[in-house]
């Protein structure tokens, strides 16, 4: 018998046809298709029935972030077009939000397209706002990292926020894979109805299948709506260059949860927790085992911002999920806050032991992605390959603008027995 080696890019291969790919949204968010994995059983369904597939005591996990118009088209003095894709702040300690505020100018990490042709020192753009009042936005490059550029952008109008510098200079980031430029339709389709923290690049796109009506039935049945905040970095779009997983680089990504959040994850077990997408699930996920870094000991981030790295989560010690939720919150009555915030490198991959996910919704991925690995971890490599193949002969449509899907973690039912019985 041929052994399966899960750590091979090629078991998250798949036949993409082109045609299969959304390139734009439904007219309605609510009214995608989707797709049920539970006990090893698929149903087809339509997210606005989403409610029929939730226990009552299920918990909703929500990524709030808000996509910024991150892209800046620059014209040199020869007329060749330079575009800059603002990545996050240089120094990102404490998240996005002190640099977004930040007036007149900031320094960022930055992708560049077409940076040969890139000759003068400082390239400039000029716009004129609603006031009629002209604004000089410049951009210096600084310096050359690995895989990113160090870039000073400086404005005229000393009122102006960067991220009022965002709005009125930038275009939204649509996903590589899409060849189309970005519409005005996009500014408010590729963003959540509930999005609010300002910083990712990439929409988390499991959460546009969602309206307020939707949201608001949810509750009204007794599902609980729980918010935290992973800021999605152009790194979620990095393919997958090396044979195995183990050898690719994982990017980090800002998170940050409230205070009652984590309250509420004490004795979760009390709740089926269903995280909407992949960025919400990476982010309890990380959440527990900086829990348990702080369990085994305390002072670990003391004077040093919290981080998990990429393979922290498999060499870890785990501990009950109370005890690790609990060491988060003592950290935060400790050091007198309202919220928790990290950064994470964790790479989910067949093999991790997942603690606080039950369920995920999640959008349908690219192959070889590390998305695709991560959900493949949570359902098993043979139902995965068995979920996608029923997606493709069913039609439905995949990727960020895509149809849903609503997955059940392998051992669903076994781990935790008092979850109700299947719902057909």
């Amino acid at each position: 018998m041929k052994m399966i080696n899960s750590d091979s890019i090629e078991m998250y291969d798949y036949d993409l046809p082109a045609n299969y790919i959304a390139e734009y949204p439904l007219e309605k968010r609510d009214h995608s298709k989707l797709l049920v994995y539970k006990n090893g059983r698929i149903t087809d369904s339509h997210f606005f029935s989403i409610e029929k597939f939730l226990e009552g005591n299920s918990l909703l996990v929500f990524n709030d972030t808000r996509v910024v118009q991150a892209r800046f088209l620059f014209q040199t003095d020869t007329g060749a077009t330079i575009e800059l894709f603002s990545l996050e702040p240089l120094e990102n300690v404490g998240g996005h939000a002190q640099s977004l505020q930040s007036l007149e100018s900031v320094v960022w990490k930055c992708f560049v397209g077409n940076v040969k042709r890139w000759k003068q020192a400082i390239l400039q753009r000029i716009i004129e706002n609603e006031d009629g009042e002209t604004i000089y936005l410049y951009a210096e490059l600084l310096d050359k990292k690995e895989d990113y550029y160090i870039i000073r952008f400086k404005w005229s109008s000393p009122g102006l926020t960067f991220s009022d510098i965002l709005l009125l200079f930038g275009n939204l980031p649509l996903p590589p894979y899409m060849k189309r430029k970005a519409e005005d339709v996009d500014k408010i389709r590729y963003q959540t109805v509930y999005s609010k923290e300002e910083g990712s690049v990439a929409a988390p796109t499991a959460g546009l299948h969602f309206t307020d009506e939707l949201l608001q039935s949810l509750l009204d049945k007794g599902i609980q709506q729980c918010y935290v905040t992973l800021h999605v970095g152009a790194g979620t779009f990095k393919p997958v260059k090396t044979d195995s997983i183990m050898d690719h680089i994982m990017h980090g990504e800002y998170i940050n949860v409230s205070k009652e959040f984590v309250e509420k994850l004490l004795n979760e077990n009390k709740h089926i927790i269903v995280s909407v997408g992949t960025t919400s699930m990476r982010t309890i996920e990380s959440l527990y085992w900086l829990g348990c870094k702080m369990y085994h000991q305390p002072d670990c981030f003391l004077n040093k911002f919290p981080e998990l790295t990429q393979w922290e989560a498999y060499s870890l010690s785990p501990v009950p999920v109370d005890d690790a939720i609990q060491s988060i919150l003592n950290y935060i009555v400790s050091n007198k806050l309202q919220s928790f915030s990290a950064r994470t490198s964790i790479l989910i991959k067949p093999g991790y032991a997942f603690k606080i996910s039950d369920a995920i919704i999640t959008n349908f991925h690219q192959p070889k992605s590390t998305l695709l690995c991560l959900v493949s971890s949570f359902v098993g490599i043979k139902p995965l390959k068995e979920i996608y193949q029923y997606a493709l002969k069913n039609n439905y449509r995949f990727l960020s603008f895509g149809d849903s899907s609503l997955l059940f973690r392998e051992d669903y039912g076994i781990v935790k027995s008092n979850f109700g019985s299947e719902i057909d």
